[in-house]
C-alpha cells in the first residue's frame, strides 16, 4: 500500500512551528471537537431526509434545518447513523493502541462495531467486514465499487495524525479504508477529506482547505465541482464529493454549508456528515449551532467531545509542537 500512487498528496503546514503554547493547544482542541461534533450534527440532520429528493424535502419540510429524527430509519430526534458510530469505532482503535493501529486493529474495531448491531450499515461495508471474518484478511481486493463508506468515517485519522508526514497520514488513511473499500476514487476522496480536515485544524484557512479539493480535481477530473448544481447524490463517491465540495465552496459558515448539502437529498446523512466534519474542523466548536447541539443525543455529544480531546492530545502536533 503505497502513498506515492496518489501524487496530489502534500504535507500540510500546522498552526505552530515551535512548541505549542496553551492558546494554540486550546484552539486545536476546539477545532478537533468541531470536527467530531460537526460529523455527528451533519449526520443527524441529514438522516431525516436520506433518500428523499430535493422536491420531496421542500414539500415536506420547506427548508430542512432542524434536527428532528424520523426519516426512513425512524430515528429518535438527535440520533445518528453508521457514519458517526463507525467513525467512533475507528477512533477507539487508535485510543486502544499504544502505537498507531494496523490493518488488523481497524478490521477488529469494525467487526466489533458491526456485532453491536448499528442502526444501519452499507452493503460494501458489510461485505468488507464479512470478508475479514471469513478470510482473516484485513483488506479487500481491488474493486469497481467506489462507495463513500471509507470516507464518511475517516475523521479520527485526521485528528490523531495532525502534524504527521503526508506519507504517514496516507498509509493510515488507506489502511482503514481498505478494510472495506479498495478503489482509486474512494482512496483519493478519503485522503482528500483527511487533508481538508487537517487544513481546517491547522488554522491555515478556507483557501488551504479548498486547495486540497482542487488537487483532487487535478488528479481525478471526475470530481469537478464548479459545474451545474448537483442534487440527489448516490453513495457513489464521485456524486458524494461533488455535492460536498460545492456546498463548502459556496457557503461561508458551518450551518449554511450543512443545511445546503442535506437539502440536496440523496445520501444526505453521509454528505451532511462529511461537510460537517470539514466545516467543523475549519470553524471550530464555537461555530456549531447551539440549538443543534441541544438536540443531539447527550451520549453522542459526550462521546464525540471526549474522543476528539483524546485523539488530538496524542497527535504529533500536540506532543512535539510540529
Amino acid at each position: 500500500m503505497q502513498a506515492s500512487v496518489l501524487p496530489f498528496m502534500r504535507s500540510l503546514p500546522t498552526a505552530s512551528s515551535v512548541s505549542p503554547n496553551r492558546e494554540v493547544r486550546a484552539r486545536w482542541r476546539k477545532h478537533a471537537r468541531g470536527a467530531m461534533l460537526g460529523l455527528a450534527l451533519g449526520d443527524a440532520l441529514g438522516a431525516t431526509v436520506e433518500f428523499m429528493t430535493p422536491r420531496e424535502i421542500r414539500q415536506q419540510y420547506g427548508r430542512h434545518d432542524r434536527i428532528r429524527g424520523g426519516g426512513w430509519l425512524r430515528l429518535p430526534s438527535g440520533a445518528v447513523t453508521d457514519d458517526t458510530t463507525m467513525a467512533l469505532a475507528l477512533g477507539n482503535s487508535w485510543l486502544a493502541s499504544r502505537n498507531a493501529p494496523n490493518e488488523e486493529d481497524y478490521a477488529r474495531a469494525f467487526d466489533a462495531w458491526m456485532r453491536s448491531k448499528p442502526v444501519d450499515i452499507g452493503n460494501t461495508v458489510r461485505r468488507g467486514i464479512a470478508h475479514f471474518r471469513r478470510t482473516g484478511q484485513a483488506w479487500v481486493p481491488p474493486s469497481e465499487d467506489a462507495g463513500n463508506g471509507a470516507t464518511m468515517r475517516c475523521s479520527p485519522i485526521a485528528l490523531a495524525l495532525l502534524g504527521a508526514p503526508a506519507d504517514t497520514v496516507a498509509r493510515a488513511t488507506l489502511a482503514q479504508a481498505r478494510v472495506t473499500h479498495h478503489n482509486p476514487l474512494t482512496d483519493a476522496a478519503t485522503l482528500t477529506v483527511v487533508n481538508m480536515i487537517q487544513a481546517g485544524l491547522s488554522g491555515v484557512g478556507i483557501r488551504a482547505v479548498m486547495q486540497q479539493a482542487h488537487l483532487l480535481v487535478e488528479a481525478f477530473p471526475l470530481f469537478r465541482f464548479r459545474t451545474h448544481k448537483v442534487e440527489n447524490p448516490s453513495g457513489y463517491i464521485v456524486d458524494t464529493m461533488r455535492v460536498v465540495l460545492q456546498a463548502i465552496d459556496l457557503c461561508d459558515s458551518f450551518e449554511s454549508a450543512v443545511v445546503d448539502v442535506v437539502n440536496r437529498g440523496g445520501d444526505a446523512d453521509t454528505t451532511g456528515a462529511i461537510v460537517g466534519t470539514i466545516m467543523g474542523a475549519l470553524h471550530g466548536e464555537d461555530a456549531l449551532p447551539e440549538r443543534w447541539l441541544k438536540e443531539l443525543a447527550p451520549e453522542m455529544l459526550s462521546r464525540c467531545s471526549e474522543q476528539a480531546d483524546a485523539l488530538i492530545e496524542r497527535s504529533p502536533a500536540w506532543l512535539l509542537g510540529l
